[in-house]
């Protein structure tokens, strides 16, 4: 075999060997993935469609980064610190758990990829009317279809459970919830809850964000 023919069968082989052992580590990842997430569908579901009874919201298909900023936010103390907040108390030896970063991606980027679901409304009496006119200062941060936006922080509230929703307006109001140091976002919405003067009003935006949903 010529000189440029060994080259070429050498090149060959280490591009195969490459895309073998690319494939490998890729597989190990994703199973790493899966089970450090059958702890988390304890609460939430195998589904992530999410658990009332359990206080786990549905999380299925929710953005990547949201995820991550979310279990960072337990795992470092800004969420999940206050006695009030049993769901949140409960949540944070959960992301403790997650020993690395690259298990927090990991996690993150699973629940990602699952197919989004469609909680149940578990609320009465929302106007989503009205709620419509309210939401007009969140899209700001959270989207007109309630996507989010990731360059403000402003967390996905589509396909969320509504009870949830409720929960956390009701726990930033009341100081529960955002109150960490390092916690710039929680503080936002602290602020912002405040301007809700009762849970009629969380109701109806409630309402409203429910029609986005997919």
């Amino acid at each position: 075999m010529s000189v440029s023919g060994k080259f070429c069968a050498a090149a060959a082989l280490a591009v195969s060997l490459g895309i073998a052992v690319g494939g490998a580590s890729l597989a190990r990842a994703d199973e790493r993935a899966a089970e450090l997430f059958q702890l988390c569908a304890t609460c939430h579901g195998d589904d992530a469609s999410g658990n009332f009874l359990y206080g786990a919201p549905a999380i299925a298909g929710m953005a990547e980064w949201s995820v991550k900023t979310q279990l960072t936010k337990f795992r470092d103390g800004q969420r999940g610190m206050h006695f009030d907040d049993i769901f949140g108390m409960r949540m944070r030896p959960m992301a403790l758990t997650l020993r690395s970063d690259e298990d927090i991606d990991r996690v993150a980027a699973h629940v990602a990829s699952m197919p989004a679901t469609r909680p149940e409304a578990e609320l009465h009496g929302g106007d989503a009317a009205n709620g419509k006119t309210l939401y007009a200062p969140c899209v700001a941060c959270h989207g007109m279809d309630g996507e989010g936006r990731e360059q403000l922080s402003g967390s996905p509230l589509a396909n969320v459970s509504d009870w949830y929703l409720l929960r956390q307006l009701e726990n930033f109001k009341a100081g529960v919830r955002g109150g960490r140091p390092g916690d710039q976002t929680g503080a936002m919405m602290r602020a912002m809850s405040g301007t809700l003067s009762d849970e009629q009003v969380m109701k109806d935006i409630i309402a409203h964000i429910m029609t986005l949903a997919k």
